[in-house]
């Protein structure tokens, strides 16, 4: 069986990048512009219009209480970037921090945090939202909680696991040496060099709080109507497949594009920020 050259691998790579980037700024710019504009009111209802079809006044249709589809998607790409980037800080900043005292300190703190970590594993996103929901209510301000938690532990392990390697570097001890203090030394030697893994970590993380937010959302756990999500979109087309399979195959494919460019995307960034991800 044939094997790709290092430069048809290269070729390659830079094309899933490319197209990463591509879907994902289509993505972000479907959320800015819906800020400002929409085909339609998105939350706008018209009876005299439910269930249309796909047209020039409204490309992907309407749905079963006369809301055009395409300003919705455009609504629910809004959703998605807000829960992505609030979960994706949460779990950023927690797990990082906790991830860098943990390598620091070592010994019981380590332990500590690394067994709080494995409790966190424990806890689904889908199981922290039902908690919090019964607590607060459900709600976009749920899944973000929830999402932004459950990517803690992921973040703290990894960060963890990676300083821990950075420590045991000559210019680390160097400055030990020079009298350098565990904060200075973490600030100034070892968290910029974590810099590119977080940054592929986050794109990841990213593409699973948005699906996470869409199953919250399906569920009604997450974010509530009338403001759009594409996971609501889902479960209020459910019961309409055959007779306006439109309204799920749209929300759906919005879903999968934009999980697909941001998995492509981090691979990509994997790829350009770790020199050890050569071709071979």
């Amino acid at each position: 069986m044939p094997r790709w050259t290092p430069h048809e691998r290269r070729r390659m790579r830079r094309a899933g990048f490319l197209a990463g980037a591509i879907l994902t700024a289509l993505m972000l710019l479907a959320a800015l512009v819906s800020l400002v504009w929409t085909p339609w009111p998105p939350d706008q209802i018209d009876m005299a219009r439910r269930l249309a079809a796909p047209g020039a006044a409204h490309w992907l249709g309407c749905d079963q209480l006369g809301r055009d589809v395409l300003s919705r998607l455009m609504a629910g790409a809004r959703s998605a970037w807000l829960v992505g980037v609030v979960a994706v800080g949460i779990g950023l900043i927690a797990g990082t921090a906790l991830g860098l005292i943990a390598a620091a300190r070592r010994g019981w703190v380590e332990a500590l945090i690394l067994r709080a970590s494995d409790l966190g594993y424990a806890f689904p996103a889908l199981l922290l939202a039902i908690l919090l929901a019964a607590a607060l209510g459900p709600g976009m301000t749920v899944a973000m909680a929830a999402i932004g938690l459950h990517a803690v532990p992921s973040f703290a392990r990894l960060v963890n696991g990676s300083a821990k390697s950075w420590w045991a570097r000559d210019f680390v001890l160097a400055a030990r040496v020079a009298g350098q203090g565990p904060v200075s030394i973490t600030l100034r030697h070892v968290l910029p060099q974590l810099m590119p893994l977080l940054i592929v970590q986050g794109t990841t993380s990213f593409a699973l709080a948005i699906l996470a937010e869409a199953g919250l959302s399906y569920l009604g756990l997450g974010t509530q109507p009338p403001q759009a999500s594409w996971g609501r979109l889902l479960a209020e087309a459910q019961t309409l497949m055959f007779e306006a399979p439109q309204l799920a195959v749209a929300p759906g494919v919005a879903i999968t594009l934009a999980v697909l460019g941001l998995n492509l995307l981090g691979d990509g960034l994997r790829d350009r920020l770790d020199p050890k991800e050569l071709p071979r």
